[in-house]
């Protein structure tokens, strides 16, 4: 072994993430092996190759840490999410949400409205995760009571999450990736809007053709009222108090206060409509937020969604999170990802491929390291100078990235964001993944804008335009 670990070549590099890919596709598809073992091979396989490069076990460990200690805030959001879900199920939020969205939503708007709606949210709050959290929960619930396929309806919330979270002024990836890519926050939203509207419209225009298939599932009068005297029998429904919650969410959110901070004060206005408004005990409303217990209105469907939430619900997410970051940690702090990433750049001819090259790196980015924010600054770095040559805005470059890592976290199931879509929604991500529409339509539109020199924002007295 050497005296001094030595730097992987770009072959090391491919044979490292290729065992893994290889790996991950066969525990999953062939052999039906649970993806946290799947993920602990994986983590051998690559502590091996750091191994050979010449790192001993504790600066092993200590890479898996680092990786792991990156990604604490989105681990603090884990637990928080587990007990807002929770929290709004004693309140009555999610309830009152179902009970007045019945009548309102019809089967064949459901899925461009929802769309909308989860768009909008996730524009004003900059959260993907809390939109999908609370107002994806509640369409979930209305979808599975008008029969529309859950897959679909998963599909369309981490769709219109998404959208908010890349294109929100207050969004966390947002402004990582105007600041990674050295630009102005509304250049780099400007820039994206040029392929990420177009990816909407069409999106909206396939969900609302989707919609009209169900249009015959509309429930009875007599089904509506059965849920709807469910409901009210277990809550009491003014949307004044059981919105409360909410709209504290709502309201910090754009003051663009931390989401831990937003979401803590949420929990605690839940608890206090939830005893206060509902008349739960106290004691009860505490120990949902650990270990959330299914409804009690008679009705198996509501009574399922009702006991989502609490902290113990997200350990699943969590626990594969951890072993995701871990990985992660090895892949880039012994630099194997950088291996890869540099000799695709070095190779890379015309401006078009070199738009599909950075969003082909987002996505290997997230699958490596099992989070996007590692990844959107890693790719900043990396493309900066390549896109400079160009001539090419640094926005251009900003969204780019943004199209790679930020779109497709939510299509991976080992990613954070994948791990927690499919464990709040309560849909594995390969189910869902196919209708998240927009989130793959965006990258191709991108591309294909790009390869006729459409969007393509040129460098003009750039440093002048960064705030």
């Amino acid at each position: 072994m050497p005296s001094s670990p030595r730097t992987p070549t770009l072959l090391q590099a491919i044979l490292c993430f290729g065992g893994n890919f290889l790996m991950i596709s066969s525990g999953l598809f062939i052999f039906a092996i649970s993806l946290h073992i799947v993920m602990f091979f994986c983590l051998i396989w690559t502590a091996l190759h750091a191994w050979w490069l010449g790192y001993d076990f504790a600066a092993i460990r200590g890479m898996m840490n680092t990786g792991i200690s990156n990604a604490l805030p989105a681990i603090y959001i884990f637990i928080l999410i587990g007990m807002v879900i929770a929290a709004f199920m004693q309140s009555g939020t999610v309830a009152a949400l179902i009970y007045h969205g019945l009548n309102l939503l019809s089967p064949s708007l459901f899925l461009a409205a929802g769309l909308i709606l989860c768009s909008l949210m996730s524009v004003a709050t900059g959260t993907s995760w809390g939109t999908a959290g609370t107002l994806g929960v509640v369409l979930m619930g209305i979808g599975s009571a008008m029969e529309i396929p859950l897959p679909l309806v998963a599909g369309m919330v981490v769709a219109g999450a998404t959208f908010g979270d890349k294109l929100s002024p207050i969004s966390d990836t947002t402004n990582l990736a105007a600041m990674s890519a050295n630009t102005n926050l509304y250049r780099h939203i400007g820039s994206m809007l040029y392929t990420t509207v177009p990816a909407f419209v069409l999106s909206l225009l396939i969900f609302t053709v989707l919609g009209l298939r169900f249009a015959d599932n509309a429930l009875p009068e007599a089904a509506i009222a059965q849920m709807q005297d469910a409901l009210a029998g277990q809550y009491s429904l003014s949307l004044a108090a059981t919105l409360l919650p909410l709209l504290v969410m709502l309201v910090m959110s754009l003051r663009r206060l931390p989401p831990e901070i937003s979401m803590t004060a949420s929990i605690l206005s839940a608890v206090a409509v939830a005893v206060l408004y509902q008349d739960r005990s106290l004691v009860e409303v505490l120990n949902s937020l650990w270990s959330n217990l299914p409804g009690t209105t008679g009705i198996e469907s509501l009574d399922s969604l009702l006991g989502r939430g609490g902290i113990t619900s997200m350990s699943w997410t969590l626990l594969l999170s951890l072993l995701a970051l871990a990985l992660g940690g090895i892949l880039f702090n012994a630099g194997f990802l950088q291996a890869l990433l540099e000799g695709i750049i070095a190779r890379v001819q015309r401006t078009s491929s070199l738009i599909a090259t950075t969003i082909g790196a987002g996505i290997v980015g997230n699958m490596g390291m099992g989070e996007a924010y590692i990844s959107i600054i890693l790719n900043c770095q990396l493309f900066r100078k390549a896109y400079e040559a160009r001539g090419l805005d640094n926005a251009v470059l900003s969204r780019s990235v943004e199209e790679g890592s930020t779109m497709s976290t939510g299509l991976i199931p080992w990613t954070t964001a994948g791990a927690f879509y499919a464990s709040t929604l309560g849909v594995p991500v390969l189910d869902y993944a196919p209708y998240a529409f927009l989130n793959y339509l965006n990258p191709i539109i991108s591309i294909a804008m790009a390869s006729v020199g459409i969007g393509l924002l040129r460098n003009n007295r750039q440093n002048a335009a960064v705030n």
